[in-house]
This record gives C-alpha cells, structure tokens and sequence, in this order.
C-alpha cells in the first residue's frame, strides 16, 4: 500500500454504486466523495491485511502467548523499582 503523504500516485476515474441517501449527505455536508470512497478503500485495505496478518501468523501467536503464560515474560519490568516486577 502506497504511505509516502509527500507524493500523490497517479489517480484514475472508476465508477462506483453508492447509496443516494449516503450521496445526498454527503453533498450536503459538503464532502469530497472521492476523498471519502478512497479513504474507506485504504480502511478497509488496512483492515483486510491485518486480518490476513493474524490468519498468518496464529499459531505463532498461540505459541507465543502459551509460552508466557506456562514461564512468564523473558523481562520482567525493573523500572518501577520496587518487587512489583511485572506490570
């Protein structure tokens, strides 16, 4: 996914069906349609791959989180300086 803010990729027009209540609010709230439907795109992109990441990543994730509860984090938290230890 394209994240550089500095430069805009090239645009191109497609078409999209979209609700006429939803069109009709947000011409009269005066929003940029094309800034809103590409802003939902990039969200839902976002969303998509997160949700593919930890599909992916699971049983790694299982792993992790069973080895920390059978022996506890590698470090303990040292800065609180009392025996509080972890958090």
């Amino acid at each position: 996914m394209y994240t550089n803010d500095t430069i805009s990729p090239k645009k191109r027009p497609i078409n999209l069906t979209i609700r006429e209540d939803v069109v009709r609010a947000a011409k009269a709230l005066n929003l940029n349609a094309s800034q809103a439907a590409e802003a939902g795109i990039q969200a839902a992109i976002r969303e998509a791959r997160t949700q593919e990441w930890l599909r992916s990543n699971k049983s790694a994730i299982l792993a992790h989180n069973n080895r920390v509860y059978q022996s506890g984090v590698l470090l303990k938290a040292t800065w609180f300086g009392d025996d509080r230890g972890s958090i």
